[in-house]
């Protein structure tokens, strides 16, 4: 194999270049990217980047050395917009072609939108471009926020904003932010962190349209219409209502794609020497928006691109954590709605984490099936670390 291309310039897209070179890989190394910048660290432009704590040089994941030692060719600000049917040509939105003889497929997901996300004062935060302009807006005084999704996103922006002195309101569609996550338990204990904070929590009720000023195209936002027929006046809306991996450009291609890259469980796609990995790639038929698996995927994508042929397995042990108005919540594990949960240190304090946080099992059949942990580092990683040597090898591929 002489050359291998790496179809974005994400966290996955940098982890397996970096793979590939550890690996044994001394070919043409090409990573092409979308945006104009190099890697960055996406985690941190919903907190500290969007409060000013964090500046972009703390955002960049390669130095000079490190490009250096890559010895990679950037093609950075250029869309691929096909693959061809056998995988060996990659192309580009400016005419150019690469020929290739292995493909890892890194292009990640795009924030969904609603209606009226082209009105001033309307955003999402999936990008450095995107936090730029949300940051630049929340610095300019004192605004009515309102965040749409109660999600990682949105509740991590609207702590960010709540910092910054902002009026702020999220509106869930769920009963509680984070269940399908933590269940509703726990979830309710998000929800209080809301309140503590000061943040207005609206949940049980969809967006119905969000409504312009009018008048000079294209305007802007005055404010937020629920499905109740409430309206919520707002000068910045936020959109944190999930992500679409982004495979349209494979359109055309034989890839099977269904919500992502279908992938078997060693990150390999149906086309020989082409792999995917991060959040564009559904391995083992899930597909995980996080940043532990954009970091562990391209171990196992690379050695089996590598080997012509699925060797290895990925097996993990599914792991996120979240800054939320002062408290770091982990999770670690495969929780069932089924499943019963139990604080086991710390406590509860009017309905949130008392000071000094908890630490929760989830159990199904006298058997913990997952943990999350509030301002509980040590004992969280000691049941994380007792969970992954505990599991089951055959349960991730069965669930």
């Amino acid at each position: 194999m002489r050359t291998v291309t790496v179809v974005g310039a994400s966290l996955s897209g940098l982890y397996a270049a970096r793979e590939l070179r550890t690996q044994g890989f001394d070919g043409r190394l090409v990573i092409v990217g979308d945006e104009p910048h190099r890697p960055y660290d996406r985690p941190p432009l919903s907190k500290d980047f969007l409060t000013g704590r964090a500046g972009e040089d703390q955002l960049a994941l390669t130095d000079t050395e490190e490009s250096e030692e890559l010895d990679a060719e950037w093609l950075l600000g250029v869309r691929a917009r096909g693959l061809d049917a056998r995988g060996r040509t990659v192309l580009l939105d400016d005419g150019r072609t690469v020929s290739t003889d292995g493909v890892v497929i890194a292009t990640g997901a795009s924030a969904r939108r609603l209606p009226g996300d082209e009105l001033v004062g309307v955003h999402t935060l999936r990008t450095l471009d995107d936090a730029r302009a949300l940051r630049a807006e929340l610095t300019a005084g004192q605004r009515r926020v309102v965040v749409i999704g109660g999600g990682f996103i949105g509740a991590e922006t609207a702590s960010s904003c709540a910092a910054l002195g902002h009026d702020v309101t999220v509106v869930e569609a769920a009963p509680l932010p984070l269940l399908p996550q933590l269940g509703p338990d726990m979830a309710a204990v998000c929800a209080a962190l809301h309140r503590r904070a000061g943040t207005v929590l609206v949940t049980g009720t969809g967006v119905a349209g969000i409504r312009g000023s009018g008048g000079a195209s294209p305007g802007a936002v005055i404010g937020v219409e629920l499905s109740d027929g409430r309206f919520l006046p707002a000068d910045v809306v936020i959109m944190g209502i999930g992500a679409s991996p982004n495979t349209g450009w494979l359109a055309g291609s034989t890839l099977a794609l269904n919500d992502g890259v279908l992938c078997d469980d060693g990150c390999a796609t149906g086309l020989a020497q082409v792999v995917a990995v991060g959040d564009v790639a559904r391995v083992g038929g899930t597909r995980a928006e996080h940043w532990t698996s954009a970091t562990e995927q391209p171990r196992v994508a690379v050695g089996n691109l590598l080997a012509g042929r699925t060797v290895t397995a990925f097996r993990s042990l599914p792991y996120f954590w979240s800054d939320q108005y002062g408290a770091r919540l982990q999770f670690a594990g495969r929780r069932r709605d089924s499943d019963t949960v139990r604080i086991v240190e710390g406590a509860l304090d009017e309905g949130g984490p008392a000071e000094g946080g908890f630490l929760a099992l989830y159990e199904r059949a006298d058997r913990t099936t997952a943990v999350l942990g509030i301002d509980r580092p040590r004992p969280f990683m000691r049941v994380r670390r007792e969970l992954a040597r505990n599991e089951d090898p055959v349960e991730p591929a069965a669930l």
